[in-house]
């Protein structure tokens, strides 16, 4: 399989230099177990938890989730346990495995929840933590497939999570499931427009100009009592300078990102949830979006949200482009480990086969 490099061996180690004089790198840890441990520094999130959970075939969330982790632990105080999907033989990252996700017992004294997962289907010990910690009504932030988290067969005390086409954990919990590409997938984008109502709301302070080159999804099942902060405008090209499409395709726009109130498994707890259906790990060169995340992250914890979130990258981040990668022999041949994304440490983009052209990647994230 040929593989774009996007970046050089020796742009990587002096960018790596450079945040390690500067921040005085903090090792992970292995106190939570198979995932990535992130120790929160100093900042107002200092004394909360947060897990973050990538699983996802396309959008590259096992590359996004953990640069996310570092912001959150290093900018802004939180302990953060990045959780991802791996080969349970070789214990190498396996976006493709559907069925492993080790190490959810973190979830226990946590204060908030970040998925970026596509049709999982886990075993019982692993979805109970998550039961458990929906039935404490504790918050949750699910990013792009996050609306079709869960497949298959997994369930929980009678809760089904996988029946995404008929309410599964994206119904329940998010407010939307998986319906359909608004937007062309790989040559149209998605511009953030802010619901001019909740204009003044916290989670968009300091958010004024969100692009997505994943395309906007189509959301048809939210109901009206969600708060929605972004609607999503179909763009002519994956250019963060495109415009708007004229015609139907924005008429009305698409829910992008929206707050909601759920009910937990159990029936009788609520608890509030954040969704954006952009997401994907280019999604994230995109400032703004990396600080409405944060900001969603302030807000659901019980924070007062900044006026300027810091969204700086710690470590060089060029994220690979979306794609399904179906070679059986790629992930185990890259053999990528939870360590390898800790701090002081970057991967080389390596973007599927027919990816289109995206040379956005340093100056989308240098705002």
């Amino acid at each position: 399989m040929t593989m774009k490099r996007y970046f050089s061996r020796r742009a990587v180690m002096m960018g790596l230099a450079a945040a390690g004089c500067g921040l005085g790198a903090v090792p992970a840890s292995a106190a939570d177990g198979p995932g990535l441990h992130l120790p929160g520094g100093e900042g107002p999130g200092k004394g909360k938890k947060i897990v973050l959970m990538a699983g996802d075939e396309e959008y590259r969330s096992e590359e996004a989730l953990p640069m996310l982790a570092k912001i959150l632990s290093q900018r802004h105080g939180y302990d953060c346990t990045v959780l991802f999907s791996l080969d349970p033989a070789k214990g190498h990252i396996d976006p493709n495995q559907q069925k492993n996700i080790p190490g959810t017992e973190a979830l226990k004294d946590a204060d908030l929840l970040i998925v970026s997962l596509r049709f999982r289907d886990l075993p019982p010990d692993q979805t109970a933590p998550i039961t458990a910690f929906l039935n404490a009504g504790k918050p949750v932030i699910g990013l792009r497939t996050s609306t079709h988290a869960f497949s298959g067969k997994m369930a929980d005390g009678g809760w089904t999570y996988g029946d995404w086409q008929k309410g599964g954990f994206g119904m329940k919990i998010l407010g939307e499931t998986w319906v359909a590409h608004h937007g062309g997938h790989k040559t149209e984008g998605a511009r953030g427009v802010i619901e001019e109502a909740n204009a003044g709301h916290a989670v968009l302070r300091g958010v004024k100009d969100v692009f997505a080159p994943s395309d906007v999804y189509t959301v048809k099942n939210l109901k009206p009592d969600a708060t929605v902060l972004l609607r999503g405008a179909v763009t002519e090209t994956l250019d963060p300078a495109s415009k708007p499409v004229k015609g139907p395709k924005n008429e009305p726009l698409q829910a992008l990102a929206w707050l909601r109130e759920y009910t937990a498994p159990d029936g009788k707890t609520k608890g509030r949830a954040f969704c954006s259906t952009a997401g994907a790990a280019v999604d994230l060169c995109s400032a703004d979006l990396r600080r409405l995340i944060v900001n969603a992250a302030y807000y659901l914890t019980g924070l007062e949200v900044p006026a300027m979130a810091d969204v700086t990258y710690v470590d060089p981040y060029q994220p690979s482009f979306f794609g399904f990668i179906k070679d059986p022999n790629f992930w185990p041949g890259r053999n990528l480990k939870p360590a390898d994304f800790g701090l002081g440490k970057a991967t080389v983009a390596m973007d599927p086969p027919g990816s289109p052209a995206w040379p956005y990647r340093d100056a989308a994230g240098a705002k």
